[in-house]
């Protein structure tokens, strides 16, 4: 019998079990759910990365298998943020784009991938790379085990209009065209092929950007982009191919729009209003508020960090981000966790539990907004966002009951993913 626990040092990623070893974990209390409540001590086995049994108390561990004690840990599903961009850390300085090559993407992905399984969260759904295929490779690595690092669902690049938000732009008109990112499209028919090129390189997924955007050099306003003739086809396309189709958007007629067009999910969601909580209640539209990233871009207002045409679109939305999730809820418009994380460093995920229960969930609902619902929202609520017999060996421990205190997630001491332990 292996013993492992979080202080032995030596018991690195490349370490851990093979899959298929079996692994028991010993812990002092069990969240099956965030439907549910704690249990008392419990032991959960895990074979070939799928979670076995979990039983009362601190069953005898068997010959060659390793043991994870923790007898004083809340042991939980792992977190699942459903907007990140793993190739990207928080800058002002939009010229880098021009400057950086691919390669440099690709290792900057590699390491927030691992700082971010290491907070807890064992899924993410990457809305946009910097870089042709980064995360998609990314997604092969981590599975595979050669990289430490969450689950990944991926987009891969953004379909945007030509010279929006999603498009590169605030350079020369030739650097622009150079840097360009081949998926801005104007009209039905070319925006359906951008979805289809989008699915051809490995898309899991369709990221559009149906308004305009708070980061990007342009600063036209923050309503609706796409037409709804090009938006209908993005999604009538993605439909086809098995795909779902994400919308940044800001505005409420833009948030509207896509709604009606079918899109799954409205990233932001910043100006909703009645109307457009009204079509996404009646579409069955999910809101991704991404509250973390409005906190972090507002830390950096009046040092210089952001050029004067950023500054001032960040100075106008900050009055309505601290009500997002206020709105949602009160129009019946149904919330999943993300963060944006990439506008502000990786890492600190968990710190949208704060903000969301300030914006009027409880703790379970919050909870939940990170584990049942979001697992719900990709289409794994049969492998991921619980524990259970079956379900993949997602699993993360904490001191404290975050059902009580969801602010406890915020500091995880072990995580698990896919069966294998991130150290």
């Amino acid at each position: 019998m292996r013993i492992i626990s979080k202080l032995v040092a030596g018991a690195a990623f490349i370490a851990t079990p093979a899959l298929a070893d079996t692994t028991i974990i010993h812990a002092g209390s069990v969240i099956t759910d965030a439907s549910g409540n704690p249990s008392g001590p419990a032991t959960i086995t895990v074979t070939d990365g799928k979670i076995v049994s979990i039983v009362d108390g601190f069953q005898p561990t068997p010959e060659g298998a390793a043991m994870i004690h923790l007898p004083e840990h809340t042991v939980l599903p792992g977190l699942i943020d459903l907007h990140t961009h793993l190739s990207g850390d928080p800058s002002g300085e939009f010229w880098r784009s021009a400057v950086n090559p691919p390669e440099w993407s690709t290792l900057v992905a590699a390491k927030n991938a691992h700082v971010t399984a290491k907070a807890g969260f064992t899924t993410v759904r990457d809305l946009g790379s910097r870089s042709d295929q980064v995360t998609q490779s990314l997604r092969m690595a981590t599975a595979d085990g050669m990289l430490p690092g969450p689950r990944i669902v991926t987009s891969g690049r953004t379909i945007a209009i030509v010279g929006g938000h999603g498009d590169t732009n605030g350079f020369r008109r030739e650097v622009n065209d150079a840097l360009g990112t081949s998926f801005a499209c104007t009209g039905a028919v070319q925006c359906a092929e951008m979805v289809r090129t989008a699915s051809k390189y490995g898309a899991d997924l369709i990221k559009i950007t149906a308004t305009g955007g708070v980061l990007s050099q342009q600063g036209r306003g923050l309503e609706a982009h796409f037409s709804d003739a090009e938006m209908k086809a993005i999604v009538d396309t993605a439909n086809s191919l098995g795909l779902k189709v994400a919308a940044h958007a800001h505005g409420a007629r833009g948030i509207e729009a896509a709604a009606r067009a079918g899109v799954h999910t409205i990233e932001h969601g910043t100006y909703i209003d009645a109307q457009a909580g009204r079509v996404m209640r009646e579409n069955g539209t999910i809101l991704v508020p991404t509250l973390m990233a409005f906190q972090g871009i507002k830390e950096n207002l009046g040092t210089g960090f952001y050029t004067p045409v950023v500054e001032e679109k960040i100075r106008a939305v900050g009055p309505y981000a601290e009500s997002i999730v206020e709105r949602a809820s009160e129009y019946g418009v149904k919330v999943a966790f993300g963060t944006d994380a990439g506008v502000f460093p990786h890492g600190q995920n968990a710190g949208e539990f704060a903000l969301m229960r300030k914006g009027g969930m409880t703790d379970r609902q919050a909870l939940a907004s990170a584990t049942s619902v979001a697992a719900e929202v990709i289409g794994m609520e049969k492998e991921i966002g619980r524990l259970a017999p079956g379900y993949s060996a997602d699993i993360i421990a904490v001191e404290g009951n975050p059902l009580s205190d969801v602010a406890v997630l915020e500091k995880v001491d072990w995580v698990m993913v896919r069966g294998r332990v991130i150290e």
